[in-house]
């Protein structure tokens, strides 16, 4: 607890009291756990789903490669959100864009019979900027450059994995929805197809609009350096943007100006010296100015800079982001500028589900690692030379089932979290980078659509079909699944960490986009065209003029 920060908060039932969400997510696992057997079973509809993703193993490896060619950020997904979908509607789903408002955002529905439980499956498509990188090159060679003689740069790049990740989990979709079909089970396959991942904007807001509501069970994964699962929670996550504005000036003739990189500059100083005092082992706390200025001679007028809070519960984000709300403040006095924030998104910490974890363990166990080849492993070493790392390849075992560290030490963020306070959820993680590296990397986005990563998605479709049909063929598993889940959010409330108010950033979808999927711009939920950000700053006063010498 004195790692967390939390000095003087020493029982259960006080955590509780002061922080139920930490509460709700911690761990009471004995000492010398060992994970059951025999959760998961063979089935006829498992084979069936297993068989169907084996025989389209091809299609699914060409879904994952065309939208790592597409490699489209955030909001912007224009391409990949209809590869995914089109994939889909060839496998039976209804199809409807513009979930929660978000124009690459759809919902596929797939129903069989009545009466049978709702299962989710979350997809994710969008790129990360800055990490192009050529498919299969175990050196840094970026595959888009973009020459400026005074600011070169890469174009975007599958760093994060998410072209396998989409297409892993409609491919486990599609194969649940066929087994279904072809053995008799009731059931409702949902798949999301959601924007903006990276941003933690996508699912945050949908599910604050009860985009989630009714499901019984969520099966989310995600690209990793190994293949395990596990029942730890994740970071709560506050992103806000600051805004400085100023005066602009000729930089040779400064006296008077206000500059608004001063201010990010001198915000960004001060939040650093929040870490020793401030900031607890289970904090994160990182920015990027997303704005300076174009031109030295040219004193920038407005300046923004950007950060991620990050906390184990949204009641320990707010903490933090206040403190650092209070230091951009400063920046502003001492700089002579004003400053405004937005919050641009907030989530949760994940909650746990171990009896869903043990489930999905012993079937990624049962089916083994990804079948990593040659080309593979040699891809990996190469990186991993590249990168001054130790050549060991892939990680092709199935990593142990073990218990959460009871102290929590922080970690990255996820707005499955805001699903997972609503339904009872699933995460695990399958290789698709070598052992050793780490995701938002070009190497990463070099592994994404080759061999590595061609290998991690059909073995990630599987882990999820087979644990889903296990849901369906056993009603004491899911029933399971869903009592803990029931246990676990007694005396907790959700509800969102958005603000009151709060309209998500949107980018104008193209026209042949709208047209496509049937939409119309803007959506009612956003105000359009946004409001103007211009500074309205007068000079800087150097009181009165001085007598002149005599």
């Amino acid at each position: 607890m004195q790692l967390l920060g939390a000095a003087g908060v020493t029982g259960a039932v006080m955590t509780a009291e002061a922080d139920p969400a930490m509460a709700a997510s911690a761990d009471v696992t004995p000492a010398g756990y060992t994970a059951p057997e025999g959760l998961a079973q063979d089935s006829p509809a498992k084979d069936a789903a297993l068989g169907w993703i084996a025989s389209n193993a091809d299609r699914i490896t060409g879904l994952n490669a065309e939208i790592w060619e597409n490699a489209e950020l955030s909001l912007r997904e224009w391409k990949s959100s209809l590869a995914e979908a089109e994939f889909l509607e060839k496998a039976g789903f209804d199809v409807t864009f513009g979930t929660a408002g978000f124009p690459t955002a759809f919902t596929a529905t797939y129903t069989y019979g009545t009466g049978g439980p709702a299962l989710g499956f979350s997809g994710e498509y969008d790129a990360l900027p800055g990490l192009s990188q050529n498919k299969g090159v175990g050196h840094h060679d970026p595959r888009e450059y973009v020459h400026d003689p005074f600011a070169p740069s890469y174009g975007p790049g599958h760093g994060c994995g998410h072209s396998a990740l989409g297409t892993a989990a409609a491919a486990a979709a599609a194969a649940v929805a066929q087994a279904a079909k072809k053995h008799k089970l009731p059931v409702t396959v949902k798949f999301f197809g959601s924007t903006a991942e990276e941003t933690l904007i996508g699912k945050t807001y949908a599910v604050s609009k009860g985009v989630y509501a009714g499901l019984d069970a969520f099966l989310d994964w995600h690209p990793s350096t190994a293949n395990a699962t596990g029942w730890g929670s994740t970071t709560a996550m506050t992103a806000v943007t600051f805004t400085f504005l100023g005066v602009a000036g000729h930089g040779g003739t400064p006296l008077g100006n206000k500059s608004a990189l001063d201010a990010a500059v001198m915000m960004a100083t001060m939040s650093e010296f929040l870490r020793e005092e401030n900031l607890a082992p289970s904090g994160r706390l990182h920015w990027v100015i997303n704005n300076g200025g174009d031109i030295p001679n040219v004193t920038p007028e407005i300046a923004e800079i950007s950060y991620y809070v990050r906390e184990g519960s949204p009641a320990r984000v707010q903490v933090l982001l206040d403190k650092v709300i209070a230091v951009s403040e400063a920046a502003a006095k001492a700089s002579q500028t004003t400053v405004r924030h937005r919050i641009t998104s907030a989530c949760w910490n994940q909650l746990p589900s171990k009896s869903f974890a043990e489930l999905l363990h012993e079937n990624m166990r049962q089916i083994g690692p990804p079948e990593f080849g040659e080309d593979a492993h040699r891809l990996a070493k190469e990186l991993q030379e590249s990168l001054g790392l130790p050549q060991k390849g892939m990680h092709d075992a199935i990593g142990d089932l073990t218990a959460p560290n009871p102290v929590f030490l922080g970690g990255g963020s996820t707005d499955v979290a805001d699903i997972s306070w609503n339904v009872p959820t699933v995460s695990m993680g399958a290789a698709l980078a070598p052992i050793g590296t780490k995701l938002h990397t070009w190497s990463t986005a070099a592994c994404a659509a080759a061999a590595p990563g061609q290998a991690a998605v059909v073995a990630a479709a599987k882990y999820l079909a087979a644990t889903a049909v296990d849901l369906l063929t056993q009603p004491a598993r899911l029933k399971a699944v869903k009592d803990e889940f029931a246990e676990r959010t007694k005396g907790v409330s959700w509800k969102t960490a958005l603000p009151d108010g709060y309209e998500p950033p949107m980018y104008e979808p193209p026209q042949w986009f709208l047209e496509k999927t049937g939409q119309k711009w803007p959506p009612r939920n956003i105000t359009w065209p946004p409001r103007k950000v211009v500074s309205q700053e007068k000079f800087s006063s150097l009181g009165p003029d001085l007598a002149p010498q005599k």
